[in-house]
């Protein structure tokens, strides 16, 4: 199980283990995590859970698919280079200890 660490926009970090194959919104909402609302449950078709993951460990994560792009237009916060949908992203053992910055909002 990965280890994944939230940082909220606030700077307070807590850190999880996601059982592999859940999306990291599903392990942020079912551990309690502020800053993630995943409005659509993870159909990617809210843009509510978007992160900042750190730019270093973008290489460790699929290429963002055509719904994610589309979606990453509709973000509440700053979209950057670094954005994507928590939804479209599944823990892997690959992924241990992958940060993700949560914006100040989602809606």
């Amino acid at each position: 199980m990965p280890h994944i660490t939230y940082i909220d926009a606030a700077g307070h970090s807590a850190t999880h283990n996601l059982p592999e194959g859940w999306n990291l919104m599903l392990g942020a909402i079912n551990n309690g995590v502020d800053g993630i609302v995943g409005e659509c449950g993870g159909s990617c078709t809210c843009a509510t859970c978007h992160c900042y993951v750190d730019e270093a460990r973008l290489s460790d994560l699929p290429p963002v698919g055509e719904a994610e792009a589309s979606m990453l237009e509709f973000v509440a916060a700053e979209r950057r280079p670094n954005s994507r949908l928590a939804c479209q992203i599944k823990a892997t053992a690959a992924l241990e200890g992958l940060v993700l910055h949560l914006p100040d909002t989602q809606e």
